[in-house]
């Protein structure tokens, strides 16, 4: 796993930092206030203002820990990153972590 943005908790979602080898960017993740459906994002992910993502609250199995699932999209990226947000009792700051996916692997 590989930690990729902190964030900070706001009133009205987080503020934080995304960074990878081809990603550096300022971004801030607005919860979405009356969703469309069940599946609709539970915020948007937003970078200078434009929209490059979005996340869902999801609960960890057989746990009450929940998370944010985040989906991280970009013309540029060969396709979306999927992340996880992570809060930290410890000292108030949410980690972004990225693992690649080993589906398909031997």
């Amino acid at each position: 796993m590989a930690i990729i943005g902190t964030f900070t908790p706001m009133k009205d979602g987080y503020a934080g930092t995304i960074r990878t080898l081809s990603v550096n960017a300022k971004v801030h993740l607005i919860a979405v206030d009356g969703k469309s459906s069940e599946g609709a994002p539970d915020y948007r992910l937003l970078a200078g203002g434009f929209e490059i993502g979005a996340a869902w609250r999801h609960t960890r199995k057989g746990t009450d820990e929940t998370y944010l699932r985040v989906k991280l999209d970009d013309p540029t990226l060969p396709q979306p990153i999927w992340a996880a947000l992570l809060e930290s009792s410890d000292d108030g700051i949410a980690r972004l972590v990225w693992r690649r996916d080993k589906r398909g692997e031997a």
